[in-house]
């Protein structure tokens, strides 16, 4: 049985949508786990009025991504999961999203199976894992290395985000949780497949399951899509933001391997720190020439 954990706070209609499309999906055979920590926006009144069969773990609102997770992880583990997939309320599964993923899951039954995710405006595909390397400090989104006729089956990638990862039980009881204490919203997704991946299960995005997005919906987006020296600020330290350098140095620290780290930490910080001003500098250039065009 495959339980999928999803925590949630005051998104109600992207709650309301991603729950409707799971109840269409071609095969039935899962539980879904809704973590509401403390929405104000009716989400939990209308998941009991709509939705009856989701199990709704309510909290306090004093939890963010990986805490809230690892409760839902926790309750899976309790009641004899198989499976648990971790997927977000601001995604919106194909019908045979998870006749998919259970296909490969069978012939791949100690993997961790991420699913391709697809621009819901464009319909192109956005993101599908990440190939990595310590040594090299590469990190090439897989979307970027494959061709038209190949986004199809398994393809082997190094660290894959949250957002659709189905996991083998046995990997948490190998692994243990979310790093909570360390990455209470962004990096402990990354840090868990680092782990998973350090402890010899392979990792693939399974580019047959796919789950429509809204890239805007993430902070850490909108952080860089509106830029200024406060956004700036916050994304480099804020709990949202997805280059905070707190959490990558200690995500590095804790994960790669001591001969390759200065290099790694030193790249990593410059990459953080220059990328965002290296936008922000030719998006202004673009907007100012752009009016004499």
């Amino acid at each position: 049985m495959i339980f999928i954990v999803t925590p949630v706070y005051n998104r109600k209609e992207f709650t309301r949508n991603y729950l409707k499309a799971l109840a269409e999906q071609t095969v039935q055979d899962f539980k879904v786990i809704i973590i509401d920590d403390g929405s104000t926006d009716g989400t939990s009144d209308m998941i009991e009025k709509e939705f009856p069969e989701v199990i709704l773990l309510k909290e306090e609102g004093d939890l963010w991504w990986a805490e809230a997770t690892n409760i839902g992880v926790k309750y899976a583990l309790a009641h004899d999961a198989d499976y648990i997939m971790t997927l977000n309320d601001d995604t919106v599964p194909e019908r045979d999203y998870i006749e998919k993923m259970v296909y490969w899951s069978n012939k791949k039954p100690s993997a961790l199976l991420g699913a391709l995710a697809i621009d819901v405006t464009s319909g192109e595909p956005v993101a599908g894992g990440w190939l990595h390397s310590w040594k090299t400090t590469k990190l090439e989104n897989l979307i970027s290395t494959l061709k038209p006729n190949e986004f199809k089956g398994l393809h082997k990638v190094d660290v894959f985000p949250g957002r659709g990862l189905l996991i083998p039980v046995k990997v948490f009881k190998n692994i243990g949780l979310y790093d909570s204490k360390s990455f209470p919203q962004a990096a402990a997704d990354d840090d868990f497949t680092y782990r998973a991946a350090n402890a010899k299960y392979e990792i693939f995005a399974n580019c047959d399951a796919k789950i429509k997005i809204y890239p805007d919906a993430s902070g850490g987006v909108f952080l860089r899509k509106n830029k200024s020296f406060v956004n700036y600020y916050k994304h480099l330290f804020s709990i949202k933001g997805s280059a905070n350098l707190k959490y990558f140095t200690k995500l590095v620290i804790k994960n790669c391997p001591k001969r390759y780290m200065l290099k790694y930490l030193f790249v990593g910080w410059s990459r953080r720190l220059g990328g965002y001003l290296k936008e922000w500098f030719f998006e202004f250039f673009d907007y100012k020439y752009s009016k004499y065009k």
